[in-house]
């Protein structure tokens, strides 16, 4: 597991990196906000150790950074702070989880434990589902719900409304579709696009949203 540890404190950042390498971790340390913003822009890790104290960029604005720009990496927030203000402050900003300091070592690692088998399940449920509005497909059944109501696609039609999911709020040309769902083989100037788009919105209900919206000149979006 890839950890990064935001922490100041050269007596508890030793402690830790020395604790969490010798189970097995691999951990990467920043002693500032501003070094841990680059680390985490330039890399990928499964969970964040963060102080809240910290030199420049605090914890508070590192987290709601992150969440900004769509990272959702677990933070889990070590703290000498222990004011319910405070936990909910982080929490509300962003923070998966709390742990006040002083703390028990094996009380932190099953806290990270509890984080990266949420995320991973979270994950094996995203990668299980595509979803837009109120339009649910289920990829290991083929199944396509609207409401919580089933509907029958063609298996041309499934494949097509997969695509437009997997890319949504995405503008996508026709062209794009077109070799995407049917090969590369096919001719550019067919109208196969715009017919199998008008078979799925006649078996889809857009009176309570718009689902799939027509680019003039360009193709297709689909957006929340």
């Amino acid at each position: 597991m890839n950890i990064l540890l935001v922490e100041d404190d050269q007596r508890i950042s030793n402690f830790l990196v020395k604790g969490l390498t010798e189970i097995g971790y691999y951990v990467t340390l920043a002693d500032s906000g501003e070094k841990a913003r680059e680390l985490i822009g330039a890399y990928e890790f499964e969970v964040i150790l963060m102080d809240i104290m910290l030199p420049g960029l605090d914890g508070m604005q590192l987290t709601q950074m992150i969440r900004f720009k769509g990272n959702y990496t677990p933070i889990l927030v070590i703290s000498a702070l222990n004011s319910p203000d405070d936990k909910i402050n982080m929490l509300d900003l962003g923070a998966d989880d709390y742990l006040s300091k002083p703390f028990h070592f094996e009380e932190l690692i099953s806290r990270i434990k509890a984080l990266t088998r949420r995320n991973r399940m979270s994950y094996q449920e995203e990668m299980q589902f595509l979803r837009c509005g109120n339009i649910i497909i289920n990829k290991d059944l083929h199944r396509v719900t609207q409401n919580g109501k089933e509907i029958e696609f063609s298996p041309t039609e499934y494949k097509l409304l997969s695509f437009l999911l997997e890319n949504k709020n995405k503008v996508l040309s026709r062209t794009q579709i077109l070799h995407s769902v049917w090969g590369i083989n096919f001719d550019n100037n067919t109208n196969l696009v715009d017919v199998y788009i008008s078979y799925i919105r006649n078996k889809i209900d857009e009176e309570e949203e718009k689902i799939i919206h027509t680019i003039k000149g360009t193709g297709y979006l689909v957006k929340d």
